[in-house]
Parts: C-alpha cells; sequence; structure tokens
C-alpha cells in the first residue's frame, strides 16, 4: 500500500513538473502578471513592457550589479537586437545570423545552440539582426534572415519543424519575434525595400501549418486553410485600384516587419505596416493602403476589423511598423502608437477611432498636424520629394530637406508604458534628412527605392532622447538626452523605475516620475536591445543584450561617421542585487539628471548623457 502510494505520489510530482515545463495559452494571455518568466516579446501581448517586480526600485538600484555575462562569440558579433523569453528556468535568445542560444536564467551556462545555415545571398535590409523568439507548448519558434520559421524542442534545440514563408532571392526575410495569439502563431514578413507583397500569417503553432494569411495590399486576396492545407479565399483587402495607380499593388511592399501585438478583450491583433514601394511617391497616387498603417486583425477569421493609416502616399519612407501598445483607460481599450512619422496616435483599440494625436519630437517638416476629425495628415506640399519626371533631364527630382529622417522619430526600438505612472517611455531620436526621388523600375530581387537620401544631424549636443510621455495631454513631462541616437528598447517596473541602453554602451535606469537617472553600467558595446526582468528563485533578475549594430551604421549617413567609432559586440548581460554580505557593484553614479517639464512644450535644454559623439572612445 505504501510502495503504491509513493509511487501515486512521485506520478503527481512528474506530471505536475511537466505541465509546468509546458507552457499554455492561458499562460500566455497570463504573462504580463507573472513575474517568474517572460514568455512572450513585450513582456505580455499588449506590448507594454512593464513588470509588476519592485524588489529592485528606485532606492536600491544604485547597488544593481553583474550576475552573469554570455558571449554570443565567433566572428558573428553584428546588430544584437533580440529580447530574451524565460520560462522554467531557461532563457532563450535570439543572436545575430538566426542563431538562438538556451542559456541557465540564473547562471548564464549553455545548455545548447542551434546555428542556422543561412544561403549565399540573403538581402536583410537593415542588417543580419533578429528580435527574439516564441514559446509555445515544449517549444520555441523564431524566424530566419531568409524567410523560415523554425521550431526547436526547448529541452534538446532539435529542430521540430521548419516551415518556408517565401522565397529570399524575391527579397523576403524575417528579423521579427513571432507573436502567440489565441491559440495562433502570428508572423509578419520583411522585405518592403524590394517590392514585396507584405501580409499576416497565422500557423498552428505545434505543426507550422498554415491556417490563414492576410496580404496588407489592397487588392491582395487572404486566404484561409483546412487541415489537409487546402487554400480557400477569404476576402480580398480592400478594393482593388482604389488607393493604387494600375499595377503597382502587386509590388506594393507594406511589409509589416516589427510583428504585432495583441489584446485578449478585443480579439484583436494588431501589426503596423511598412512602407509602400517605390520610395518615389510620385509613381503611386493615392493613399496605398494598407501601408503606413495600423491594421486590427480578427485572430479567428484573418480578417482586417480597422486599419489607420498615419501617412498617406508616404514620400519620405517613414513605414508605419511602429509597435501598437493598448491598455486599458477610463472604461476604454485605447492603444498607443509611436510613429516613425513623428506624431504620436492614440487610437480606440476596438474601433480604430483616433482619439488624440501629437508630436513626439521637436521638428516635422512634412505635415503641421494631424486633423482629429478626418484622422488625416495637414501636409506641407513643398517638403515632399520632387518629381523626376518634371526635372530638366528627368533624371533626379528637387531635393528636401526633411526632418525626421526616414530612420524615424522612433524606429524598430520598442517603447514602454506604466499603469502606475500611465505614461509612455518612448526612445526617439532627432534628425533629418536630404531626399531625392529618382527614376525607377521593378526587378524581382533588386532594390526597388527610387529615392536618394543623406541622413543628417540637427543639433551639436544630442540626436536620442528618452521622453515620457502623457498620452491625454501630448506634455512631455521629462527627457533624457543621448548623443548618439537611441536604437535600443525600453522597460518600465513597479519598482518606479525606467531601463533603457545606449549605443555608447550604457544600460541605465532613471526614476519613472521624474526622468533623474539614477543607475548605469558600461556593457562594452552599444544596446540596440530591450531590457526584461523576472524574479527566480526570490530574486529579481534585469537582463539586456549588448552588441552595436541595426540600422544606422549601414543607412546613417554623416550619423553613421559620427558613430563609427563604436564598437560591436555580441554579449547577453544579466543583472541582480548583490545578497547581504556582497560587495559587487556598479557604477550607481548618474550620468545626470533629467529636468522634468512643465510648460506644454516638447524641449527642455539639457545636459546630454554619457560622451561626446566627437570624442567616443
Amino acid at each position: 500500500m505504501k510502495l503504491k502510494l509513493s509511487c501515486l505520489l512521485i506520478a503527481t510530482a512528474l506530471a505536475s513538473m511537466t505541465a509546468q515545463a509546458v507552457v499554455t495559452d492561458k499562460m500566455i494571455d497570463a504573462d504580463a502578471s507573472t513575474p517568474g518568466d517572460v514568455l512572450t516579446n513585450g513582456m505580455g501581448t499588449q506590448g507594454q513592457r512593464y513588470s509588476t517586480l519592485k524588489t529592485i526600485n528606485t532606492s536600491n538600484v544604485g547597488s544593481l550589479a553583474p550576475a552573469w555575462a554570455f558571449s554570443f562569440g565567433g566572428e558573428k558579433q553584428r546588430g544584437q537586437e533580440a529580447q530574451p523569453v524565460i520560462h522554467n528556468g531557461k532563457m532563450f535568445i535570439t543572436s545575430s545570423y538566426s542563431r538562438i542560444f538556451a542559456l541557465d536564467a540564473a547562471t548564464g551556462k549553455k545548455l545548447w545552440k542551434y546555428e542556422y545555415r543561412l544561403p549565399e545571398g540573403i538581402m536583410p535590409c537593415c542588417d543580419v539582426i533578429n528580435r527574439g523568439a516564441a514559446l509555445y507548448d515544449n517549444l520555441v519558434i523564431y524566424a530566419t534572415l531568409d524567410a523560415h520559421l523554425v521550431a526547436l524542442n526547448q529541452d534538446t534545440g532539435e529542430v521540430v519543424w521548419n516551415e518556408k514563408i517565401d522565397e529570399y532571392t524575391a527579397g523576403y526575410s524575417m528579423s521579427a519575434a513571432p507573436l502567440i495569439a489565441g491559440g495562433l502563431l502570428l508572423t509578419g514578413v520583411s522585405g518592403g525595400e524590394f517590392g514585396i507583397i507584405g501580409r499576416v500569417e497565422a500557423r498552428d503553432p505545434k505543426t507550422g501549418k498554415m491556417v490563414w494569411v492576410r496580404p496588407t495590399i489592397e487588392g491582395h486576396m487572404g486566404k484561409k486553410y483546412d487541415k489537409d492545407g487546402n487554400a480557400t479565399d477569404n476576402g480580398i483587402s480592400g478594393t482593388v485600384n482604389k488607393s493604387w495607380p494600375g499595377d503597382l499593388w502587386k509590388t506594393g511592399g507594406a511589409a509589416p516587419w516589427l510583428g504585432g501585438t495583441y489584446n485578449a478583450k478585443t480579439g484583436l491583433a494588431y501589426f503596423g505596416t511598412g512602407n509602400p514601394a517605390p520610395w518615389n511617391s510620385h509613381i503611386r497616387q493615392g493613399d496605398n493602403l494598407f501601408s503606413c498603417s495600423t491594421v486590427a486583425i480578427d485572430v479567428k477569421t484573418g480578417q482586417i476589423v480597422w486599419h489607420y493609416q498615419g501617412t498617406p502616399n508616404d514620400g519620405w519612407d517613414f513605414d508605419g511598423v511602429n509597435e501598437f501598445i493598448t491598455y486599458d483607460e477610463g472604461g476604454k481599450i485605447l492603444g498607443g502608437k509611436a510613429d516613425r512619422n513623428g506624431f504620436f496616435y492614440v487610437i480606440d483599440a476596438k474601433n480604430g477611432h483616433l482619439e488624440n494625436a501629437f508630436p513626439f519630437v521637436k521638428k516635422i517638416s512634412w505635415a503641421t498636424g494631424i486633423d482629429l476629425k478626418t484622422g488625416r495628415p495637414n501636409f506641407v506640399p513643398e517638403n515632399r520629394p520632387g518629381d523626376p519626371t518634371a526635372s530638366a533631364d528627368g533624371k533626379k527630382g528637387a531635393s528636401v530637406v526633411a526632418t525626421p529622417s526616414f530612420l524615424g522619430g522612433k524606429n524598430q526600438m520598442p517603447m514602454a508604458y506604466s499603469p502606475d505612472t500611465k505614461l509612455f517611455y518612448v526612445p526617439s531620436n532627432e534628425w533629418g534628412m536630404e531626399i531625392w526621388n529618382e527614376p525607377i523600375t521593378f526587378k524581382k530581387g533588386a532594390a526597388y527605392l527610387g529615392a536618394g537620401f543623406t541622413i543628417k544631424a540637427i543639433n551639436e549636443d544630442y540626436i536620442g532622447a528618452l521622453r515620457a510621455v502623457d498620452p491625454k495631454t501630448g506634455k512631455i513631462v521629462w527627457e533624457a538626452k543621448n548623443n548618439a541616437p537611441l536604437w535600443g528598447g525600453v522597460m518600465t517596473t513597479a519598482g518606479n523605475l525606467v531601463f533603457w541602453g545606449t549605443p555608447e554602451g550604457y544600460l541605465q535606469a532613471a526614476d519613472a516620475k521624474t526622468g533623474k537617472i539614477v543607475w548605469k553600467f558600461q556593457t562594452g558595446s552599444g544596446i540596440v536591445a530591450p531590457p526584461v526582468t523576472w524574479e527566480q528563485n526570490g530574486e529579481q533578475y534585469v537582463a539586456v543584450a549588448s552588441g552595436w549594430g541595426g540600422a544606422v551604421p549601414l543607412w546613417g549617413g554623416e550619423v553613421a561617421k559620427r558613430v563609427a567609432l563604436l564598437e560591436q559586440g555580441g554579449t547577453m548581460w544579466v543583472f541582480k542585487l548583490p545578497k547581504a554580505g556582497g560587495n559587487a557593484r556598479a557604477d550607481s553614479t548618474p550620468a545626470v539628471a533629467s529636468k522634468s517639464v512643465t510648460a506644454p512644450k516638447h524641449a527642455a535644454a539639457l545636459v546630454p548623457t554619457n560622451v561626446s559623439l566627437k570624442t567616443v572612445e
């Protein structure tokens, strides 16, 4: 009898351990409120990047010190933009060149590595980066630069399934972290600079088999799939030729390359879409839906429920891919989006109604504002790059100096939202560009721009600025300036802290209410990734990947030259508070106390943080 009871207890314990090891839909939906793990990109499907943890707070963050560091190794130390996910004591982190590592989350010990074999001739737009993985069941799933999705066993790193999304030779690629929503694996595609067709795909995460496809270019047919993989039509996206002239919709771009967010209450997934192709807007008269937009998709049906377009007939490569973060406000579910075009939008997450729109950068030249009644920008016609066919030789249109630059008031680096302060924390950049249009003809697999450009700094003392933004008033409550462009994401916590990294190599924390920088640590290379935090064995950890790269050194023109001395790298850094009796300590000397902004202007004269761009070491 005792033997039977012992066997039953052992079996029950093993079953419980197995259940804990498997990531379920319920666990994913609760990710934002369960600080013992990080199951999703965005620290919750809504993408708020907020943690309820407060063991580390403004009173003790000065003692935060390294717990461990792990090198991604090899000669492949390019831009590291990935957010790790953590479950069952394991950290899963992707890195440059489509690699993925499983590490012991408490010690940094390598458990396994999977190095995807990339073919020759891949055509990623903006460095050989990867932004992270998704967890489901006992799988870790991530995308590759040659447009594949790969699912690995979390325990062994063995391939469970591998699905090709599209032809990399046609310009398709993938770098975003997949999204699990409503039991489905949702992904976008990359390649807008090559005239591909943007789309969102839904798959069975256990098998990789397609469930539905929703194109993000008006005129293309959606598809749904049965269990045998047979496709049937699922309605056209919009109306053929309504917002696209001629056949240009067939090579229209609008790639949702940054991935999406999901709100279980609305049942909608929110994906931002990229630039229309080509960049030369005179060729494609019309709004060019659904480019430069937020599209809200019913995850059950694959239908677009609503859309909001930030930059109709985009002529500056402003994209619209930036994350749409949903939050509760006065009984409404709203969403906030800091667009590359320099405007911050507050939108009803259920129906797409524009609630508010305001600048979050100081200088915007392409529009004077957003009409809150129509939702459309008030364009400045003379700031649109000229039509090359109107020039004397037909080879180059009139150039303009536009702000922000095409790298945006905010680019891929995700912002954060705190339900405590009710503020968004936006990593923004102040820069401009000279841009002009050129004739262009589509050729499959070739760059499809029809424009030339040079990025220019517009301030001597800074380019980047982390800004705390009030979505109700449009007021910038505080800002912390930075010499180099900010390219890494943000996290905020119930400990009244905001964490973000800088290209100069610092991971730093500020008081979420005042902006006073209260801790910083030099990681040895520029940070272009978002930090995360979790609790394990009663201790709170903070982690970030360090490794300079991404679009700035590749596309940044004069700005790229100014940060050319920044060193590349590839290290996963993890921090925690030392236990009693420990003497490890990071540099907790504040770089600068940010100035609180009380006037409704979007500027404050602040001392720049970190080192001068002209004297970077």
